[in-house]
């Protein structure tokens, strides 16, 4: 009898466990991740800091799918389709083009974008204070600070007169950016060279054109191939001694000369805990885009002595970083 009995004990235990594993499976969420260009490890933590301020993480009780279209960006709508066939319980969308794609793919999974131009004006959502049923995220004033990088860049190049601008056509967050510097430089009585690059080639091509055109120096706009092309980007404007101004840290730190921009890793813990908040249950229609407010100059005085250029007192001042 107890023989009998202890086998019964574990055969009731043997069924027991799937449904025990089946009930922890349950319980994990699937975070989709969808962008058009690699992340760094910064940014990846400070989405996972996101979540885990709504006490959501990873391997506990989210697993996350990161999916990238490696700067291709005609990739996206495969991947967000994907991503809503898994079926993620949220999208976090990063830039424009990933978050145009997902909201395309449904209507129904929560997405959480980030745009770094103002996302009524690129069709992502309708309105920043109540935005689409199922769409919400975070600004970024990457585009509208342009004509800032330009003021900077002139403190460094003060007697320039042609200013190059490089940004990516595949990306529709590159038009904005594009009317800011325009007028920007119609003001100051300044001549503007465009260039587009959507490719690594198209990034020489450009630089050979900047360098022949004798540009005296270049905004490099704000796009996520541009970031991932960033030790390209870097080692161009070093080889040709073109003068460049960024839009992000991260290329400050690969080596070139300024960046000015959002705090990036800010705005993607804010996207993170956004994706928190609607795991909770809170919907993305009652969510407003969030703007991120924090930005930072960052200045490498030694990329600004290689390329002879004195940086004024009140520059390295007003720097949230110097690196040397």
């Amino acid at each position: 009898m107890r023989r009998r009995a202890f086998i019964t004990l574990l055969g009731g235990a043997a069924a027991a466990w799937p449904i025990a594993a089946r009930a922890e499976q349950a319980a994990t969420a699937l975070i989709g991740l969808l962008t058009g260009a690699h992340l760094d490890d910064r940014q990846l933590r400070a989405i996972r800091q996101g979540l885990k301020e709504f006490g959501y993480i990873e391997g506990r009780n989210i697993a996350i799918k990161y999916l990238s279209a490696d700067g291709r960006f005609e990739r996206l709508p495969a991947l967000a389709a994907e991503l809503v066939a898994d079926p993620a319980a949220v999208i976090i969308a990063i830039a424009p083009p990933a978050a145009l794609a997902a909201k395309a793919a449904t209507a129904t999974i929560p997405i959480v974008f980030t745009a770094g131009a103002d996302p009524v004006d690129l069709g992502i959502v309708s309105s920043l204070n109540r935005p689409n049923s199922n769409l919400t995220g975070v600004y970024f004033l990457f585009a509208a600070l342009a004509a800032k990088r330009l003021e900077l860049l002139r403190e460094l190049v003060p007697n320039g007169t042609l200013i190059g601008l490089l940004v990516n056509p595949a990306n529709p967050a590159s038009e904005p950016q594009i009317r800011d510097l325009q007028a920007a430089v119609v003001a100051l009585g300044l001549k503007l060279l465009l260039l587009n690059a959507s490719t690594e080639s198209d990034i020489d091509a450009a630089f050979t054109s900047f360098a022949q055109q004798r540009v005296d120096g270049v905004i490099v706009g704000s796009d996520p191939f541009f970031l991932s092309r960033r030790d390209q980007l870097v080692a161009l404007a070093a080889r040709r001694a073109i003068p460049a101004i960024h839009y992000l840290r991260e290329f400050a730190v690969a080596g070139g000369l300024m960046s000015y921009g959002t705090n990036l890793a800010d705005a993607f813990r804010l996207a993170g805990v956004y994706a928190g908040r609607i795991l909770k249950g809170g919907k993305p229609a009652d969510l407003p885009v969030q703007q991120a407010v924090k930005f930072e100059l960052v200045v490498n005085l030694k990329t600004a002595k290689a390329l002879g250029l004195t940086v004024p007192p009140g520059l390295l001042v007003g720097a949230d970083e110097v690196i040397e």
